[in-house]
């Protein structure tokens, strides 16, 4: 999507923006960068939709997508062994495979089950910690002697057991920040892709990281260019910090 805007005059345009003027992609690649980014992400319906438009073949079938979509809504809903269960369902080489993402998954079913313990209204019970400890007792604990970071994710997941919630470090904090839900969702669709032969990521955001190295390496070499570079993305606030360094969210 696009909106309408006054250009400023040729003459008064830098050169490399008038260059850029020049530099036509053709529908087909748009069209390709498009339908990969939806069957990434997990639009099913929206691949299905841009398919017909567009007069194209989806490189995969919406089924497959849609199995991807509902691991990864459980996931970011906070029901972590539904979402356990669905991957194991579509391949259990994943997670077998794969111990980071497995504690990951695992660590985060905790962290759900101290979330629980901590929202509650009132001072928790003592028998309102042992879900928890008994899950990270059967479940987590094995696998922490395997791994140094194990061992640390582990006890910093813990400590949300010991300290109230208005005490806990920003750290702490992070661990009951619903963005971890979707940080392990992302790990999680890119292991899924990957044992399906696909790309971990959309080729999209490989090209705006890929972009933004480019410019970089131009101004480090004192190339003639425009102050600030738009990448036509609305106000480019996910492209730009707030000291002119380039970003990629």
């Amino acid at each position: 999507m696009s909106t309408s805007t006054i250009s400023p005059p040729a003459s008064t345009r830098h050169p490399f923006e008038r260059r850029v003027d020049e530099v036509k992609p053709s529908k087909t690649d748009i069209n390709f960068v498009i339908m990969d980014y939806l069957i990434n992400e997990g639009y099913p319906s929206a691949a299905q939709k841009f398919a017909k438009e567009a007069n194209i073949v989806p490189s995969s079938d919406c089924e497959s997508i849609q199995e991807r979509v509902d691991i990864r809504n459980a996931i970011i809903a906070g029901n972590i062994q539904p979402a356990i269960e669905k991957i194991n369902e579509l391949n259990p080489q994943i997670l077998d495979t794969d111990p980071n993402l497995h504690f990951s998954l695992l660590r985060l079913q905790l962290i759900e089950l101290i979330r629980g313990i901590v929202s509650a209204p009132g001072p928790p019970s003592t028998s309102a910690f042992t879900p928890a400890l008994e899950f990270a007792t059967a479940q987590l604990a094995p696998r922490a002697p395997t791994s140094p970071l194990f061992q640390k994710d582990l006890e910093q997941t813990m400590a949300l057991l010991i300290f109230p919630p208005e005490r806990l470090t920003p750290q702490l904090k992070a661990l009951l920040d619903p963005a971890l839900r979707q940080t392990v969702a992302t790990s999680v669709n890119e292991s899924i892709l990957s044992s399906q032969g696909e790309r971990r990521e959309a080729r999209i955001r490989n090209l705006v990281r890929l972009r933004a190295w480019a410019e970089q390496k131009a101004r480090e070499a004192r190339l003639t260019l425009p102050a600030r570079i738009s990448l036509g993305l609305g106000d480019d606030m996910d492209y730009t910090s707030s000291n002119g360094d380039a970003m990629v969210t």
